[in-house]
């Protein structure tokens, strides 16, 4: 795949944490979930954006877009720092009281994965992203034929559903 065939280090799929500032800056778009709020129709178009607030300690602006079908776009702000190999995600606003952890599973060329744990409002799981803008009509085949390429497990991957749609944002 032309978009996905540079890896960073193909011996460690999961990226080192001072190369996570390269990785993340920018807008993702979900691809693959197993994320409750992604799968039951009235969430849909999940655009993450993340840009740095500070390289060190790694600090990261979280921006995620979605359309909610009753009330129309939506938006979730929030802070990620980073702690050993794992974000810990903040809320600000009304969530500022909220937290939850994640982390970058694999990486490679415009593709990632997350691994966010279960927190007080939501079940553990995995998100597959592809970076806006890039092209991958193939990723789904990409990812089954070695899931370790982005750090999931076989079982991760049977997990997922696919979102094939086209964000509006």
């Amino acid at each position: 795949m032309d978009s996905l065939g540079a890896s960073l280090d193909p011996m460690a799929p999961e990226p080192a944490s001072d190369s996570l500032a390269g990785i993340l800056p920018g807008r993702w778009s979900v691809k693959a979930t197993n994320f409750p709020m992604w799968l039951g129709g009235a969430h849909t178009d999940p655009v993450f954006e993340y840009s740095i607030v500070r390289e060190e300690p790694l600090v990261l602006a979280d921006t995620v877009h979605y359309t909610d079908h009753r009330r129309g776009p939506r938006t979730v702000v929030g802070t990620d720092r980073l702690r050993g190999s794992q974000f810990v995600w903040r809320g600000r606003g009304l969530l500022r009281l909220v937290s939850s952890r994640w982390s970058v599973a694999g990486s490679e060329g415009d593709a990632i994965a997350i691994r966010f744990e279960r927190s007080a409002l939501t079940p553990a799981g995995v998100d597959v992203l592809l970076r806006e803008g890039a092209e991958s009509p193939e990723l789904r085949t990409w990812v089954a034929e070695d899931p370790s390429r982005l750090g999931l497990e076989f079982g991760e991957f049977a997990s997922l559903t696919w979102l094939d749609h086209t964000p509006a944002h």
